[in-house]
């Protein structure tokens, strides 16, 4: 893969104007920091600048929890809990249910005619997280699970796809599908850009290279004060230092990376020279630290608390958000089958 600069994948704003964004997640379960960081911050700067879409992604959760499909409401809901107290703006952003829009399923089955196997068994997000997971036989779902991620952002027309380093394969190949489409059948499907966050990754507190419910190694935003604090102080550190006044190196820190992710650059220079100079201590670091996360989920709590009495309001904000996707998938989709010739009537 070419590099982050060079890749013709990745979103130049000096050069080009963007003007609609999609992003999503699959819904199974709370969000957590590492969420925050590699996208939902991101999320909320950008829905001022842009037309903002984002997909609960609920049919593409069932390639990894396909046997409790009965969880999928209630995590729809923590979702969209969590992007409304993280401050997106249902008046900014539409927040859409995925399997609502059933269009999205049909321009599926029409790109998967057009992606041989060979390019999703090696696409190298697919197959570490099959390896993460342990899974011996792909299912055609997980397999075909960049096919079915490039017709939600085709379905909805966006350009611009905020996305963690590990997706940029996945935005790849949405944009060959999207041409060869295009040449294909004379269409002007729109080919997505892919804009990276420079945090795009958080660390899980043990030291794995990525934060995630499912290794439980993550803080979710959802998490109250006293569990923070408990998960912070078991995190990993440089397990070198014995004594605070022990020299370390932050480089290796779990707790100084989430310090990079979260403090201002002041506090951040000051915690890596006390750190390698011996003059702060692990846990006086993990404290510093939790001052930081607990301002930061502050006003995301007070908002959570407003919403969870209003659950009916959640529910009406997605409904209204799907409803109003749903005209624009509709008019993409006919689209698509006419210049695909198939676009049949009855008299």
């Amino acid at each position: 893969m070419n590099s982050i600069k060079e890749n013709a994948a990745v979103a130049d704003e000096s050069k080009f104007k963007y003007e609609r964004i999609l992003t999503g997640d699959r819904p199974t379960g709370p969000l957590h920091l590492g969420h925050y960081v590699g996208s939902l911050k991101n999320r909320v700067r950008l829905q001022d600048k842009y037309e903002t879409f984002i997909l609960i992604a609920d049919i593409q959760a069932l390639t990894t929890n396909f046997e409790h499909p009965e969880r999928l409401k209630e995590n729809i809901f923590l979702v969209a809990l969590d992007y409304l107290a993280c401050g997106i703006n249902p008046d900014l952003s539409t927040i859409i249910i995925q399997s609502m829009i059933p269009e999205i399923a049909e321009l599926t089955a029409f790109f998967s005619m057009l992606v041989s196997v060979n390019p999703l068994r090696h696409n190298p997000t697919i197959k570490t997280e099959a390896k993460e997971r342990g899974y011996k036989e792909l299912t055609y779902g997980f397999l075909g699970y960049p096919v079915s991620q490039t017709a939600d952002i085709a379905i909805f027309k966006a350009d611009l796809i905020p996305v963690g380093i590990d997706q940029l394969p996945h935005i790849e190949l949405a944009r060959k599908i999207v041409r060869k489409f295009n040449e294909l059948y004379n269409c002007n499907l729109i080919k997505p850009f892919a804009l990276i966050d420079k945090f795009s990754k958080l660390v899980g507190l043990d030291g794995n290279l990525k934060m995630s419910k499912s290794y439980g190694n993550a803080i979710n935003l959802s998490d109250n004060f006293d569990l923070i604090k408990t998960k912070i102080r078991s995190a990993l550190t440089d397990e070198n230092r014995i004594h605070p006044t022990d020299k370390g190196n932050p480089e290796i820190c779990t707790i100084y990376s989430y310090h990079n992710a979260f403090s201002n650059e002041n506090l951040i220079r000051e915690t890596e020279y006390d750190c390698k100079n011996g003059k702060i201590g692990c846990v006086k670091c993990k404290e510093n630290l939790f001052k930081i996360i607990k301002e930061l989920l502050e006003p995301m709590n007070e908002r959570r608390s407003y919403y969870l009495n209003k659950k009916d309001e959640v529910w009406d904000i997605l409904f209204t958000g799907t409803k109003k996707a749903g005209l624009i998938a509709s008019d993409t989709l006919k689209e698509a089958k006419e210049s695909m010739k198939i676009s049949y009537s009855f008299s």
